[in-house]
């Protein structure tokens, strides 16, 4: 699976990992808005994961139009 998804710094990278990275963002954008902080809060950065890696679309990926299907059919 972390081939498909990528490459190898995909390994290891299941939904637990996906949930945990989601949650601890989620808790420094919560302590961003809601901290006293004296003038403006600091960025926090987000946890770093592996980037995906999109396949390009081929023309055979074309969405269908009603013409196309019809002619399926005949």
């Amino acid at each position: 699976m972390a081939l498909v998804a990528g490459g190898r710094e995909h390994y290891g990278w299941g939904q637990d990992r996906h949930l945990a990275a989601d949650n601890y963002d989620a808790l420094n954008q919560n302590t961003r808005a809601t901290g006293q902080w004296k003038g403006k809060a600091p960025n926090i950065p987000l946890y770093p994961r592996p980037e995906s890696v999109k396949p390009k679309p081929d023309e055979r990926e074309k969405p269908k139009t009603v013409a196309d299907l019809y002619r399926g059919f005949q």
